[in-house]
């Protein structure tokens, strides 16, 4: 909800040209960016962690199956929206 929130500032930040908007939507996105970061340092240890070997009963848990190519993606799509927001609220490319 967090950076549905970001993207709807920067939205409307595109239409109205408000220097404000796009230092919001900078900012609401280095908070979904800086939670991003705590998901992934949980993942890396569950992701690691080696399977219990014919363990009856034994439950992994759901984030053992996300793929790597995927998280990696998601983080690097992240930060380039990162920095592409970055980017105009620093003036750079100005209107």
């Amino acid at each position: 909800m967090l950076a549905a929130a970001g993207l709807a500032v920067w939205i409307i930040y595109l239409a109205a040209d408000r220097e404000a908007l796009a230092r919001t939507a900078f900012g609401i996105l280095v908070a979904v960016a800086l939670l991003g970061f705590t998901m992934f340092a949980r993942w890396v240890p569950v992701y690691r962690t080696a399977a219990p070997a014919g363990a009856a009963g034994a439950t992994t848990p759901a984030e053992r199956h996300l793929p790597v190519p995927v998280v990696a993606a998601h983080g690097l799509l992240g930060a380039a929206s990162l920095v592409l927001v970055l980017l105009p609220a620093l003036g750079v490319g100005g209107s």
